[in-house]
């Protein structure tokens, strides 16, 4: 297989918004997955669970496909459990416009990457974020780029890259496709993003200074520009981040409590788009929801794996793995002391202010 990741160049013509009305053009998504949606559907589960809606943990647990070889893995080629009792979450996006297919024969790559640490307390999460063109070593494969491992060997084959790569146990495996990205915004009503600058978005839109409610269409052209940044596809991951930042408080200050139709469409669409390891039965979600309850976005902290820029293997052009300072992160995971390393470390930070 070609290890050369490739995206759609076309441009639309730009439109403006100036005076707050949404856009009407709308260019229709394509090609890069985002998988966002994951970590608001489970707050939204948590939401559910702390609001003792258990009818709505229990609706969404039987729409959710499971997947039954995520880790089938060797157990003595896994990194051992963590013994403090923190979790690792992998997610992983699948750039495909329906996942269905794609990911029963393991074709689409995961565009997006992104392990989530909650601490043994369950009072601070950290979302660290790999680029998806991050080279790295994919068992049998020798050398790719990481987003390769899922088309190479389906679920377990990419949670074996990044347990081989972090040294790291992961817990729980979500796979989405971006349907889940627009229809959680949606049932959201949209999604609140304050701008200081002009921001322009992967379709042309320019968004004037000041505060929008974007809709999953039009967050998902924010979070899919590339080309127009300045870092490329790193600042793409810190609107990614940025994005979901926003979406958590969004769904914490919302009132789905007392709107059981609203919720029901928020769990719904991740019900419908997601999938997720069997071990994520209900009652694990109902207990994985209990001991997150606590967690909200001032108490996650958003950042990006270690890396030395950009640069080529062949005609591919890929990230540069810092393995170095990677593994000084990945040591404080596995310590249960991230904060000390993103306190040396604080460049790597998604800091409030992204454009």
């Amino acid at each position: 297989m070609d290890n050369v990741t490739t995206e759609h160049s076309e441009t639309a013509a730009p439109s403006t918004r100036g005076d707050g009305q949404p856009a009407r053009r709308r260019a229709r998504p394509r090609g890069r997955l985002l998988l966002l949606a994951v970590l608001a559907a489970l707050l939204a589960v948590v939401l559910a669970v702390a609001g003792g809606a258990w009818w709505a943990v229990r609706n969404v647990s039987n729409s959710i496909e499971r997947i039954p070889d995520a880790f089938e893995i060797p157990e003595e080629a896994r990194p051992a459990p963590a013994e403090d009792g923190s979790l690792n979450i992998l997610l992983a996006g699948l750039d495909s416009e329906d996942s269905g297919e794609a990911f029963e024969k393991g074709e689409a790559r995961t565009d997006a990457v992104m392990i989530l640490h909650v601490d043994q307390k369950r009072e601070k999460a950290y979302l660290i974020s790999v680029p998806r063109d991050t080279w790295v070593p994919i068992p049998g494969y020798g050398e790719n780029k990481i987003n390769a491992a899922y088309s190479f060997g389906g679920p377990s084959l990419y949670v074996q890259t990044i347990e081989d790569l972090t040294g790291l146990r992961m817990d729980h495996l979500a796979v989405i496709d971006w349907r889940g990205f627009r229809a959680l915004t949606d049932a959201l009503g949209g999604v609140e993003l304050t701008f200081d600058e002009p921001v322009v978005t992967w379709d042309g839109t320019t968004y004037d200074p000041g505060t929008h409610t974007l809709s999953g269409d039009e967050a998902l052209q924010y979070v899919r520009e590339r080309k127009g940044l300045p870092a490329g596809d790193f600042d793409r991951v810190k609107r990614q981040q940025n994005y979901l930042r926003a979406l958590m408080r969004q769904l914490q200050a919302a009132d789905v409590m007392s709107e059981p139709g609203r919720l029901l469409d928020i769990v719904d669409a991740f019900g419908e788009a997601a999938k997720v390891d069997d071990e994520l039965s209900a009652t694990a979600l109902v207990g994985l929801g209990l001991s997150l309850r606590d967690l909200d976005a001032e108490s996650t902290t958003f950042l990006t794996v270690p890396t030395n820029g950009t640069g080529w293997a062949g005609k591919a052009s890929i990230v540069v793995y810092d393995r170095e300072t990677a593994d000084l992160l990945w040591a404080a995971v596995r310590e249960d002391d991230v904060q000390s390393f993103v306190d040396a470390h604080g460049d790597l930070v998604t800091g409030e202010v992204v454009s």
